[in-house]
């Protein structure tokens, strides 16, 4: 097994880390200050190819593969986590699964302006009352001839007040329960379709976090993703491609913890000496290495597997759930390295701690995914082969125009 980057992913590295050391660290603080979405990033994200990183060139992607996708995602996070959560919503929750469960015509239609950021897009599954239960949800969609009229609420909806498109589920037959959700794509701009914003948040303040109501809006039967009943394995689906990137974002987050505090302890001097010569300081500095390892490689080890269309639910899961819980336990440590400074925005590891935390509860609380593993382990919960897998990476695909 080789474990070093290959010389395109070494690009890609490159290419992301530049990026957020020229476009994304100038202005981040004062967004997260003011609680701003950084719009103008958007047509940046989209230059660099970031927007359809992992999209094949004929639906107007860059061609690369899924190991391509985490690195951006830590890239970004190493900036911030506001930004790769545009990346992990707008590709990982929406434009990869039209790729995965779309037809071919729906293919043509919606991802090359999703590729090249035309259009921005979101991903609706929670609501007021249902966040981890989906089988909970209460949107409702009925036939009404060749459309669907769509009624429900969806909450904590990152970029719900950005996006120009819509990932959303709803109840066509309430009675199956999971069984009965269906998946629908929505355009700003409908009747019956409005968005808003939720102001107060702990962390993210650069990201748009929102909800959306649906008040009867008619939707086409051509914007049905996947079968009538399908939307709750299409959901989970979307979640195994978001949980990745979330995990290697937060890879992202620890390496910019660690390359902090390693330069503040060398530099704060406290009796005489600087801070790195203490043991319990550096005790730190060893666990957030070790953990930071530990991540990387759960990480890479799920891109792998999606190179190969291997079903990856449990590895995903586990990366999501072991690389956020140590990024947030990476994050505080980095506070307490930087002392009273650590507790300011003067400082970047204060907005890291406070980011960080929204990781272990978003894509699946910490719980929710210790169950899963416990599923797995124990032999209750197994995966079912998909209608539509997601595809296995094959650069003469990927990357010729069709």
């Amino acid at each position: 097994m080789n474990f070093e980057l290959n010389e395109e992913h070494q690009m890609i590295e490159q290419m992301v880390y530049d990026f957020a050391r020229k476009e994304i660290l100038p202005i981040i603080k004062q967004h997260d200050r003011n609680h701003t979405y950084p719009r103008e990033l958007l047509p940046k994200l989209a230059e660099q190819g970031f927007m359809g990183v992992c999209l094949p060139v004929r639906y107007g992607g860059a061609g690369m593969d899924y190991i391509s996708l985490g690195i951006v995602s830590e890239g970004l996070e190493w900036a911030d986590s506001s930004v790769r959560e545009t990346i992990a919503v707008h590709l990982g929750l929406h434009a990869m699964p039209i790729f995965q469960w779309g037809t071919e015509e729906q293919k043509r239609q919606f991802l090359p302006p999703l590729a090249t950021g035309q259009k921005i897009a979101c991903f609706g599954l929670t609501e007021p009352g249902a966040g981890s239960d989906v089988a909970g949800m209460s949107s409702r969609a009925r036939k009404e001839g060749d459309a669907y009229i769509l009624n429900g609420e969806k909450m904590w909806i990152t970029l719900a007040d950005v996006a120009d498109r819509m990932l959303v589920f709803a109840k066509t037959d309430p009675a199956k329960g999971v069984n009965g959700i269906t998946a629908f794509i929505l355009e700003r701009g409908w009747p019956g379709l409005t968005t808003g914003t939720i102001e107060g948040k702990m962390g993210v303040h650069a990201s748009n976090t929102g909800w959306i109501n649906m008040a009867d809006v008619p939707v086409p039967a051509s914007h049905r993703l996947g079968e009538e009943g399908e939307g709750f394995k299409i959901a989970m689906s979307c979640l195994d491609n978001a949980r990745y990137t979330v995990a290697a974002g937060a890879v992202g987050l620890m390496k910019a913890c660690l390359q902090e505090s390693v330069k503040y302890a060398h530099e704060r001097k406290t009796f005489g000496q600087p801070i790195a010569e203490y043991q319990l300081v550096q005790q730190m500095i060893a666990f957030m290495q070790q953990r930071l390892d530990a991540g990387e490689l759960l990480v890479r080890k799920v891109g792998w597997l999606k190179n190969r269309g291997i079903r990856n639910t449990r590895e995903t899961s586990m990366a999501k759930w072991f690389c956020t819980e140590a990024a947030f336990a990476t994050a505080n440590d980095a506070v307490q390295i930087h002392g009273a400074y650590g507790y300011s925005d003067e400082y970047n590891v204060e907005r890291h701690l406070r980011n960080s935390k929204s990781a272990v509860i978003y894509e699946g609380t910490s719980q929710i995914h210790q169950l899963m593993q416990a599923g797995y382990v124990l032999g209750s919960r197994q995966d079912r082969p998909l209608r539509c897998e997601l595809p296995a990476y094959d650069p003469d695909y990927w990357q010729t125009e069709g």
